[in-house]
Formats: C-alpha cells, structure tokens, sequence
C-alpha cells in the first residue's frame, strides 16, 4: 500500500496555507504562501495524458522531456493491417465513440475507445500516484476485448513506446540474449535532470492473455507470445513521428519475410506486421505484444523518488480509489438537476466533463508570426481585403519562440491545440470542477502575450501542431483579435471569492482535500494575489483591443454618446470574419473602413465589465472609476450606434453609398450579443424584443436550441452555411445563463425569461445527450432542423458546457412566483 496519497498531499498542503497564513496577515506578504500553493499545484498537474491529438499520449508539463503512448491494429488481413493502425485521433477512422467515461486530471479515470474498424474495444485506465519530487508516479491498465462481430480469437498487435526529446537518458534494463524477443515483463530506466530516475515496467499481464499460433516456419523465429523491443536514436525533432517509425520498422521485416518466404507463402499478417528485437541504447524503445482474443497488460512508471515503485496489485487498488472519488467528488461539485437527475445523464454528464477535462493538453514549440506591420492591415481604404491579401502574400512570416500553453481543446480529432476564444467556455465547467486548475489554464494564456498586449487567437506550437493544420491557416497576425472570453471564467472566479467572503474559516475534511483544487478560494489572500499578479496583463490586454480593434465614429458624423467607443474587428474578407468567431455569419456587403460590429462592442463591455470588478477589488481606485466610465460609455453607445428601432434589433453598422452610417440587420446570435454579453438588464427597454426574437419558431427558436440566423433571413443555411443556421452550444450557453439571470432576478419580463430558460435547456440538453447516444459522439454544431450533429465529430470541447447546463436547477413556475415573493 502506497504510504502517500492525493489526501496527504491535499491536508499538507491546507496546514501549510493555514501556519504561513497567520504570519501574511502580519506583515502582509503572501508571497510564501502563494509559491507553495503553485509549487503543490505544479507537482499535482505534472503528469497527465497530454498529448490530446492521440488516443492515448502521456507526458509531463515539461518542454523536451520524456513522453509515451499507443499504437494498435487487428492483424488478420494483408489488405487492412497497415492502415488500421491507430495512434493519432482521426474524424474518419472507423470508431463508434471513444473517450473518457471518467476522469479527474488530479488522481486519472477511465478512457474507452470502441474501435469498430479493429473490431476492438479498448479500455485504458491512467492512474496518477503523488509522491517524491518530481510529481510522482503514474499507470496505465490496457485491456481489450474483440467486439460482438469479431473472432474470439481476432489477433492484435499493440505497441507501446517511449521518447525523450531532451537531455537524458532511457534505455532497456531487462537483458536477454534471446533475439526472438523477451518472455515475462519489460523494464525501461532513464533519468533526466527534471524529473531524476525512473523506471517504466510493460507487465506480461495475466496468464488468461493468449498469443496467435500457427505451423508457418518463421513461427520458430519470432514466436508471437514473445515481447519484441526496438531501441532507436532518431533526431529529437522527429520523436513525435512515432508511427512512422514504426511503419519504417516493420517494412524491414516485411521485405525480409517476404524475400525469404516468397510472396507465394508470407507468414501470417500477425507475423509479417511486426518489428525486429533490437533492444539496446536509443532515445525511442518500441514494445510489441501480438495478442489473440481479449488481453490486458500494464504499464507502470515509478519515480525514483517516490517511497515505493507502483505495482499491478497497487494498480488495481488505485483504479478503484479514482473511480470511487471521482463519483463522490461529482455527486457533490456538478450533479445534474432535474429533469436530467436519472442515472442515464448522470452518465452522459460524467462523460462529458471527463472528455473536457481528458482534453487538457501540454503544448511547447515554435509559432509561425507575420510581424510585417503592413500598413494595409489597418484596413483603412475601400477594397481593403484586397489589399490586406496582398500584403499576406508578400510577407515573410518567423518562427517565434519556443512557447508552453497549458490548454484544453476543442476537439481531440480536427482542432487539436488552443484557440483563444473556446477556451473562456471550455473553462466555465472546470472553474466549477477545479478552480485552481482553471486559474492555471488562464494564467498559461496570458503567458502567450507579447509586449503589446497581443495573445494569438490560434495557438499552433510545434511541428507535432502544425502537421494537422493546413499551411494556410498557420500564421498569425498580431493585428488579428478573438472574443476575449478568458474574461467570463475571471468573472466567474470573482464570484466564488465574494461567496467566500461569508464562510467560516473551520474547514472540514472534505474541505481540506479539496485542498489542490480551491486554495484560491478557500484562501481569499491567495485568490487576491493571483489577481493581482494578472492584473498588470489583462488591462495590457484590454488596451490592445481598443487600440487595434478601434471604430470610427468621427469621420461619418455619428450620433454617439462616445466618440470612442465604437469597435471593428479586423481580419475580415468579404464572405468572412474568422476573428470575430463567427466565420460566415452575413456581414454589410461590400465590406466597408467604416463598419462598426455589434457582437465586438458588446465583448469589449464585457471585458470592460470584468476589469472593472477586478480593480475594484484590488482597491485600484482610479482604474475602477475609468473603467467604470468606458463601461457606462459602451452602454450607451450599444444603443446609439446599433440599434434599429423599425427593426426592433441590434445590427452592425456601415456606410452607404452616400457617405451615410446605416445599420445592416441580419438577426440571429450578432443581434442579441448585447444580451449575451449581460450588457442588457433586465430592467432594459430592448430586453422584450430580444427575448421575442429568441423565443420566435419563425426567427431563432428550434426544438434543439437557438439557431445562429434567422429562418426569415435571406442567407439562412447558403454557402458554407457554418454560422447560418446551425445550433452552436456555445452560445446556447450564454443565451441560457442570462434568461437565468433576468429568471431570477425581479423585472418585468422574469415569466417570461422562467419559460424560455426551461424549455431552452431541456431541448438542447436532451438532443446533445440523443446524438452522443446514437452516434457515440458530441459534435461541433447541431442541425436546427433535425437536432443531428453535424461538421466535427468528438467535439468535447464548449459542447461539453451542457454539463453546467444539467447542473443548473430546473425552474417551476411555482418556484419563480416563490421568488417574486421574496
């Protein structure tokens, strides 16, 4: 039995909060106190499955450091065994669902891939064990079983691997002269200088595991229930490229079987599709097991300074800890409320914040920037996006860095790395979850920012990132914005320190293990200062966004209450602003210097919003009454500038012809964002009419969520159709969270915002969890005719807000009169 578990970490951790925070609020200095406070969190995230791009990819939170992971095929037929080999996650590989059905990123949980394709279905269990100084000791639990439409007897092959791409090294410490391969367990040893010596073991497994036979003459050979090893040294830019590694090892043994065999007479695919036992010295090592029917084997890394190396028997105990944990800390943190209270979405729920959390990934590599400055990307004259595409084209981008982002992403298969604008609703579920482990994504963000207050929308770190992008999309332009949403979790953190404020200092136990995942909360100081530590960032941020993203107001004589305050996203063509989010959304054609855009101003008062409470708190008292005023000016001017009152909507803005400003409606999600946003009370004037515009079957209702454009709308589901119809989650949420606020709240319009919300949340809830049943998936978008998901499939990224969604409690007309009352 381990001597020091998550628990220990946890109450040392607290009673070291508790002894320095007595002496800071002597001489008020907490800065020992928040330095072992990050120092437990960075020893607690350390390890995890990291590489999201692969089914199944460990590594530590280190630049150039050790990683493992694995490959598999069925090896039955000549004809499919190299293709079905699986590694890297895929749109179109043949699955019928995979992901995590639990997991918590502190102690590990359950990944299960349902490989329709390999007739497969794989269960990995990743277990993290705290101890020592280097963030202790993690393991894996492989198990497979052939699926319902397969031999019992179907052969697979799986490998396991592990690099380093830095300074160390790793190498083969068991021994054997036996260059048919190895018989019982594997023992790999290494050391580096962060994270000292280790071993990893790749176990035999139990005697129920079965190995492929046959009478073919090279069974003599290379018998299949031996374990091959193949050590390599390859240049530490090309670890990642394991698979082709592999495929470049066994086409050696191909070509060999088949010149000794003939092509008349090869070995069986289970012999063919294999690699040679090469062990030695290298900085990759290939471990292949070849297995007939249902398997299951471990792989245990210990670090050397842990009390004790992990075991398969420690292992089991382990599993069913984390799992035990994992459903009590859920039933407390983010239990779905009724009607979703039954066992089926308690499931769907777990698994979706699961695959959130699961999709957190480590990146570090070199970025691609344009930092031409081309005076054309102010876009300031007539038929700029032609110009602006000029000056793309005759730039000369650089490699900048190398940078780190801790992130989570929006889907393991096509957007395998960070964008700016999904991670502030990625994070919303997680500030609930973990709230340190939040604060740790959005600190790893503002990391990113140059020194004029720019973060790239798309974070595209490495080679690894890079190979799944194509080559068009991988600069980024300092001039170009996104929705500032790491504001809304900021928000939401500010929120949980002011309900902190009420609460006794008498912690109980379930309190001190929450230890790693709420000191910022449990201990207000400590919250404050790593406000604080920000806040010096965030308004750089902020005065990016107004001095890049500025709208004219003077030059077309506007009638504002501000002259500044007025706002034009960058980056835009003529069919598109992807900066905006919102891709294809319908825009005033032809594009115009002189437009203004409403869903901008409206993020730009959030974000101003934001800054304010954030200043307030920290008792920046001249900040907080400036940004008080810029807060109140873009309010006023969300009103002055893009509401069209025959319309009864907010619109962009544009010039005519004539020289004159005039408003372009397109209503779907651009003409609430003001609501969206929170920028509209709900004492309001324009509240009715927007809440009459989401409610209306004929505008932006469906039985499966707010669609994005107007049925009424002339460019209604044409062209690429991204952002013209579908349902997007995303913005169902922040509809859903608002109609809360003015249900909850006292105001003309709260039966009307009760219904709405009740009905919104049932019907989109309900045909995400349809899908991920039928389909085996969550999915980037929802049809708003048929509720089917549609574009990216496994996109577990703001689709899984749906889990606050079910979190969220139901309200009955009779509780709503309830609050009238009160």
């Amino acid at each position: 039995m381990l001597s020091f578990n998550l628990f220990t970490l946890s109450t040392a951790l607290f009673y070291a909060v508790a002894v320095f925070a007595s002496k800071a609020s002597i001489d008020n200095d907490v800065s020992v106190l928040a330095k072992e406070a990050a120092r437990a969190n960075n020893q607690s995230l350390l390890w995890g499955p990291y590489k999201p791009n692969l089914y199944f990819g460990v590594r530590p939170r280190i630049p150039n450091s050790l990683f493992a992971g694995l490959m598999w095929a069925k090896v039955d037929d000549f004809s499919t065994a190299q293709s079905n080999f699986r590694h890297t996650c895929e749109q179109n590989e043949g699955m019928a669902g995979y992901g995590w059905d639990e997991y918590d990123i502190r102690k590990g949980g359950r990944q299960t891939i349902h490989d329709a394709g390999n007739s497969l279905d794989l269960t990995i269990d990743f277990i993290k064990v705290p101890g020592g100084q280097h963030g202790g000791s993690w393991a894996a639990r492989v198990k497979g079983i052939p699926r319902d439409d397969a031999s019992p007897d179907l052969p697979t092959t799986i490998v396991f691997y592990s690099a380093l791409e830095g300074l160390g090294n790793l190498g083969l410490d068991t021994k054997s002269d036996d260059l048919r391969g190895f018989e019982g367990d594997i023992k790999l040893a290494g050391y580096t200088s962060d994270l000292g010596d280790f071993t990893i073991d790749v176990t035999e497994g139990p005697k129920t595991n079965s190995h492929p036979e046959h009478d073919h003459p090279s069974y003599d050979d290379k018998p299949l229930d031996r374990t091959l090893v193949s050590s390599l040294t390859v240049p530490p830019e090309h670890t990642w490229q394991t698979k082709m590694i592999l495929f470049s090892q066994m086409k050696e043994v191909v070509s060999e079987a088949i010149e000794k065999y003939g092509a008349e007479n090869p070995p069986p695919p289970s012999q063919v599709f294999t690699i040679k036992n090469m062990p030695g010295d290298g900085n990759i090592h290939l471990v292949q097991k070849v297995f007939r029917g249902a398997f299951e084997f471990d792989i245990l890394f210990s670090s050397g300074s842990s009390l004790q190396p992990l075991t398969s028997e420690s292992l089991t105990q382990e599993i069913k800890s984390a799992s035990v944990a994992f459903a009590e800390r859920f039933d407390k943190i983010l239990p779905p409320q009724y009607p979703f209270d039954s066992d089926k979405y308690i499931e769907f729920s777990k698994s979706m914040l699961s695959n959130l959390v699961g999709g957190i990934g480590y990146f570090h590599g070199t970025d691609i920037v344009d930092r031409s400055a081309a005076p054309e990307y102010d876009e300031e004259n007539e038929g700029f996006w032609e110009e602006t595409a000029e000056a793309r084209a005759r730039a000369q981008p650089i490699l900048e860095g190398p940078k780190d982002l801790f992130t989570c992403v929006p889907s393991r298969t096509f957007f395998p790395r960070g964008f700016l604008w999904d991670e502030g609703f990625h994070l919303i579920p997680v500030v609930e979850w973990d709230t340190d482990l939040a604060l740790e994504i959005v600190k790893s963000w503002l990391s990113l920012m140059d020194e004029d207050g720019w973060i790239a929308r798309e974070q595209i770190l490495g080679a690894e990132a890079r190979s799944k992008v194509p080559s068009e999309f991988t600069v980024q332009y300092p001039h170009y914005a996104n929705p500032p949403t790491l504001f809304i979790v900021l928000e939401a953190f500010l929120d949980k320190l002011d309900a902190s404020k009420n609460i006794s200092v008498q912690r109980s136990s379930e309190d001190i293990a929450e230890g790693l995942r709420s000191v910022y909360v449990q201990q207000p100081e400590l919250g404050e200062a790593y406000i604080r530590s920000i806040y010096p960032l965030l308004k750089k941020h902020y005065t990016w966004y107004k001095n890049t993203q500025q709208g004219d107001v003077k030059s077309y004589d506007r009638e504002a209450f501000s002259t500044k305050e007025a706002y034009r996203w960058r980056g835009r063509s003529v069919q598109h602003i992807l900066t905006s989010g919102l891709d294809d959304y319908p825009r005033a054609q032809p594009p115009h210097p002189g437009e203004l855009h409403v869903d901008l101003i409206s993020w730009m008062g959030m974000m101003t919003r934001s800054l304010r409470r954030i200043a307030e708190r920290l008792g920046e008292t001249e900040d907080g009454e400036e940004f008080r005023y810029y807060e109140t000016a873009i309010e006023r001017n969300i009103d002055d500038l893009h509401w069209d009152e025959k319309a009864q909507s907010y619109c962009d803005a544009t010039i005519d012809e004539y020289e004159e400003s005039v408003l372009v409606c397109h209503k779907g999600y651009i003409s609430i964002f003001p609501f969206l946003t929170g920028m509209v009370g709900p004492h309001s004037p324009r509240l009715k009419a927007i809440l009459d515009l989401i409610n209306d079957p004929e505008e932006l209702w469906s039985d499966f969520g707010i669609r994005s454009l107007s049925k009424k709308d002339e460019f209604y589901g044409t062209a690429e159709n991204y952002w013209r119809s579908p349902v997007w989650i995303n913005i169902n949420y922040l509809v859903f969270k608002n109609l809360y606020d003015i249900a909850t709240t006292s105001g003309p319009h709260k039966e009307q915002a009760r219904e709405m919300y009740s009905k919104l949340r049932k019907n989109v809830v309900e045909n995400v969890f349809r899908e991920w049943k039928e389909t085996g998936f969550a999915w980037e978008q929802y049809n708003p005719e048929t509720g089917k998901g549609q574009r990216t499939q496994h996109f577990t990224g703001w689709t899984s807000m749906v889990v606050k969604m079910m979190s969220m409690p139901d309200l009955p007309a009779t509780e709503s009169k309830e609050h009238d009352e009160l």
